[in-house]
């Protein structure tokens, strides 16, 4: 009886995603991408409907959902645009989720209900533009002085480094490859000393503000640490494992767009007097796409069900970010051949679905990350 009324309410949440994606969404996607549009105005929309606060429990004005619902959600944009679930999905499950995971009463008091109710966009800084997988080495440096801490340094390839409104940053405040040497701290934009730099112009998720976080002498309270100095890097790293699950659910939702896109086609082209899914050439495709999407969100639905009983995910969710983000190319590549010239250009979907999926295979730890991650920790139980 539970399990029939969690599947009730996942299927309501999973409607509920569709329609706003398809009516909000849905019109203006090639416009953003086209013109690099971070639309904010549809992000105060998201967050009245519960979308930017998922994970966030009721009494910090968040939805108070688990990971399936959090999964069906991203994927339900994504099916309609990368872009945007990119974006819902790093300001859940970094900034917002790391506040949430190691923020004080106080921090998560004031930020938390302002990030779930969209008023306020969140960004999380770890990233340089020397140390993207190798974060022990980098630069960002936090010195103590008295009751502030004084950074300086830079970020890189940060969601939302224009339009957040706040950030977690990892900064270094002891010796470089200590993994107790890096700190987590909570910014606020306006701060003296913290800017906005380049925004990066892309191959794909275009709508999905990328930018560099620039820190020139910029002083923050103690009172703005996020648990204890030396905390950060295995801070980062927990928020990593679910990080990547939202990962997934983004390449899941890229995925199904793209295959139920090339379902349609097949069935409406006509070549040689029939349409071209009764061919052999098609259809085995149209098999294996179905077939790959089945296997990532059986494995990312596991990495969800892992993190919401709270148990060890770290594998689980690698694998699932690995596979479902090379699905998701895969898929992409295979329903821009279904299309053949049409699918290579803007008047159909699937090219978008196409630039869009790479970056999944990179954003939050490449799949050669992942497949280090997953290789350790299956010989260490050996």
């Amino acid at each position: 009886m539970v399990f029939e009324e969690q599947l009730t309410n996942l299927n309501i949440i999973q409607q509920t995603a569709r329609e706003f994606a398809q009516k909000e969404i849905g019109p203006h996607v090639m416009e953003w991408d086209e013109a690099q549009i971070f639309p904010l105005e549809l992000f105060h929309k998201l967050g009245e409907m519960g979308f930017l606060g998922v994970l966030v429990p009721e009494e910090y004005g968040g939805a108070g959902f688990g990971y399936q619902e959090y999964i069906t959600i991203i994927e339900e944009i994504a099916k309609v645009c990368g872009s945007i679930g990119l974006s819902v999905a790093a300001h859940n499950s970094l900034c917002t989720g790391h506040i949430l995971a190691f923020g004080n009463e106080e921090q998560k008091s004031k930020y938390l209900p302002l990030l779930a109710s969209g008023k306020w966009i969140g960004a999380w800084g770890l990233t340089e533009a020397n140390t993207g997988s190798d974060a022990m080495r980098m630069k960002c440096v936090a010195v103590k002085e008295g009751d502030y801490y004084v950074l300086n340094g830079t970020k890189n390839w940060i969601t939302h480094g224009i339009s957040g409104n706040v950030a977690v940053l990892l900064a270094r405040t002891g010796e470089l490859l200590d993994s107790r040497g890096i700190s987590a701290f909570i910014i606020e934009r306006g701060t003296p000393g913290f800017k906005a730099g380049k925004k990066e112009n892309k191959l794909g998720m275009r709508a999905s503000e990328t930018a560099e976080l620039i820190f020139d002498n910029c002083k923050i309270h103690k009172s703005q640490l996020l648990g204890k100095e030396g905390e950060g890097f295995i801070q980062a790293m927990k928020i990593l494992d679910g990080g990547r699950i939202s990962i997934a659910a983004l390449s899941l939702g890229i995925a199904k767009g793209a295959y139920e896109a090339s379902v349609k086609y097949a069935q409406e082209r006509e070549q040689f007097g029939k349409p071209i899914a009764q061919f052999q050439a098609i259809s085995f495709k149209l098999a294996d796409m179905a077939t790959k999407i089945q296997a990532a969100e059986l494995l990312t639905r596991k990495a969800g069900y892992l993190k919401d009983n709270k148990m060890e995910v770290t594998t689980t969710s690698a694998m699932a970010k690995y596979y479902a983000s090379e699905v998701a190319v895969q898929v992409s590549t295979d329903a821009v051949q279904i299309f053949g010239g049409y699918g290579y250009t803007k008047d159909y979907p699937v090219e978008k679905y196409y630039r869009d999926s790479k970056l999944c295979t990179i954003g939050e730890g490449t799949s050669e990350i992942q497949k280090l991650v997953i290789s350790r920790n299956i010989l260490q139980n050996k």
